[in-house]
């Protein structure tokens, strides 16, 4: 995937052990496991986001600096999912996040895929990732692939 760059962030595949992403993705663990029973956890960590079935993306700004990251995991037969959305705190409200979507959708259609879905939380801590994935033309779902019905868990899917 060559880098997105819309003027002020860079979007390109990273590798998820890079020192500054782990501590993202770290923060992002945490606070996942602090607002959902453990059973309904389902970000993944830095050796399942270095799958080969996965894209990993990092978003930047011009002097480097980590804003967010976000994943593409094939699930097979023209469908994946958006796995570890995080955007960091002081970049939170600019965008990157849909940014982040974006460019993985591109990933997705590059790579035919046809559907992206994802499983995000449920409770007021989760309401702006609602909100993100509505406005990037995600619309609520059942549960898909290996996933059950959960109270903790919200799922969107949309055609790409």
């Amino acid at each position: 995937m060559p880098g997105w760059h819309d003027g002020a962030v860079r979007i390109s595949p990273t590798d998820p052990a890079t020192p500054d992403v782990v501590e993202l993705l770290t923060e992002h663990l945490a606070d996942m496991h602090a607002t959902s029973p453990a059973c309904s956890v389902h970000a993944l960590d830095v050796e399942r986001l270095r799958a080969p079935h996965v894209t990993f993306v990092a978003a930047r700004d011009d002097a480097g600096v980590l804003l967010g990251v976000g994943a593409l995991a094939g699930l097979g037969e023209g469908h994946a999912e958006l796995k570890s959305m995080r955007t960091a705190r002081p970049a939170r409200g600019r965008g990157v996040a849909a940014g982040v979507v974006r460019a993985l959708l591109e990933v997705a259609r590059a790579n035919g895929v046809t559907r992206v879905s994802l499983e995000t939380g449920t409770g007021d801590y989760f309401s702006a990732a609602h909100r993100l994935y509505e406005r990037e033309g995600f619309a609520e779902c059942g549960p898909f692939g290996t996933y059950t019905l959960d109270p903790f868990s919200r799922y969107y899917t949309r055609e790409v």
